[in-house]
């Protein structure tokens, strides 16, 4: 018997702020489709589940899924911190070669992962676009005029980037800046890096428990606000390839 464990091909990251109602049934779709595939025979999968803070019960109840489940590892942060610190914290603990990203408030379907997977092949980077999105108008309105000016400023391509559905390669993670609502700039961030992204079609449904955490005024107005940084860093960027080291180094035994 090997003295390690098999590698994991995919972590799945889900941040959650107050999902209580929603986690039972998220755990049980994810743990359903990522059991069903056929990587999964050779090498292990895990969901990452990020307590942000939550206040509703959610992080008692994800540790008690955590003992039902190998596959489910809890992260609990000492308050809420944002949906970006969320995040990074699942991309920090990831074990896995692919990091996947999705909500926890049941508008996604997993089975949708089934699309997004085989474009890594050609990309760094598959993002999620929610097709007939089951928002209000509000949120509908404020995310496309955001989605809009964000394209004119950085030119990521994206046109739904609020889509957190999405598949990255482990270097992309790796590089990505640990700042404040950057989530938003996810592939903006990874083009800035000479990393490949792609966009494709996934599901959306209607929020069936809690409430959203976004409004026009942390959706439209910071990401406007945000957009000076991204510009900035764009323009400031270090991105060099080493072409050889001389003498080479010594690989330790």
């Amino acid at each position: 018997m090997s003295l390690h464990p098999p590698p994991h091909w995919i972590s799945v990251v889900i941040p959650i702020k107050d999902e209580r109602e929603n986690l039972p049934l998220l755990a049980s779709q994810l743990l359903k489709f990522f059991e069903s595939r056929p990587e999964s025979g050779s090498a292990a999968f895990e969901l990452v589940f990020v307590d942000d803070g939550s206040s509703d019960g959610s992080g008692p109840l994800l540790d008690q899924l955590a003992v039902q489940s190998s596959a489910i590892r809890v992260i609990h942060l000492d308050r809420n911190h944002g949906q970006t610190a969320a995040f990074d914290a699942g991309f920090r603990h990831a074990r896995g070669e692919l990091v996947a990203t999705m909500d926890g408030d049941l508008q996604y379907d997993p089975n949708d992962f089934a699309k997004l997977l085989p474009f890594v092949e050609r990309y760094d980077l598959v993002c999620g676009r929610r097709q007939a999105r089951h928002d209000n108008l509000v949120r509908r309105w404020s995310s496309r005029i955001a989605n809009q000016v964000r394209n004119w400023a950085v030119h990521d391509g994206i046109s739904d980037t609020g889509c957190s559905m999405k598949v990255f390669k482990q270097a992309v993670v790796k590089r990505l800046p640990p700042f404040k609502n950057m989530h938003r700039f996810f592939p903006a961030l990874a083009k800035m890096y000479g990393f490949t992204v792609t966009e494709v079609p996934v599901q959306h449904f209607p929020r069936a428990h809690g409430t959203s955490k976004y409004g026009i005024g942390n959706r439209l107005f910071a990401g406007l606000y945000d957009l000076f940084a991204v510009r900035w860093m764009q323009k400031r960027c270090l991105n060099y390839t080493v072409k050889g080291i001389h003498p080479p180094e010594k690989s330790e035994p």
